[in-house]
């Protein structure tokens, strides 16, 4: 189980997640986004930090390269997180079908062309979605975060094996989840 009230705390976090997973354009790298989300208690500080590090002896095309070769041309680093698990299974189906009802139950809506496993979405969805006075909150969170941490575990796997910048940024993602559980987890 997830503790809601400390994930929206980290509502702020998500949106910065959101941003730098998806394709790098040239203000995602600004440092008010970083400073804005994050301050030096959050669970996945000094991951995100490293990140954010590493980034800056980079310059833009050289991290919209590795983006592309990472995301778009590795299978092992898909940002679509019922792949790892499904591939192209009926099950699959079954859960983006899922994910489409909660995000639209919330009242936002798809993206035109945009799987609603893909990475970026659900933490946007997590930035941006009104959850705290939903009664189906918790059980709608517990399969979202099932898949999110099921799936960035493979994808931590598998960009640490490519020594990718990006390893850190997901490994302050899954502390950011894991702090949620362990909150919840203290007050039973």
């Amino acid at each position: 189980m997830i503790d809601l009230m400390k994930l929206h705390d980290y509502k702020q976090s998500f949106g910065y997640f959101a941003l730098q997973l998806m394709y790098p354009e040239k203000l995602d790298f600004h440092p008010a986004f970083l400073e804005e989300a994050f301050d030096s208690g959050h669970p996945g500080y000094a991951h995100v930090h490293t990140y954010w590090t590493l980034m800056q002896h980079f310059s833009l095309d050289e991290i919209q390269e590795s983006y592309a070769a990472t995301f778009d041309f590795q299978k092992d680093c898909a940002l679509y997180m019922t792949y790892f698990k499904f591939e192209d299974a009926k099950e699959r189906g079954q859960m983006l079908a899922k994910l489409k009802l909660l995000y639209e139950m919330s009242g936002l809506l798809m993206p035109e062309g945009e799987l609603p496993d893909f990475l970026p979405l659900m933490c946007e969805f997590l930035y941006a979605a009104e959850w705290l006075e939903d009664p189906g909150a918790p059980e709608n969170f517990r399969m979202l975060i099932a898949i999110l941490e099921d799936g960035t575990y493979h994808l931590l796997k598998a960009l640490e094996r490519v020594n990718s910048p990006y390893f850190h940024l997901v490994k302050g993602l899954r502390e950011t989840f894991k702090a949620c559980a362990e909150q919840e987890a203290l007050h039973q």
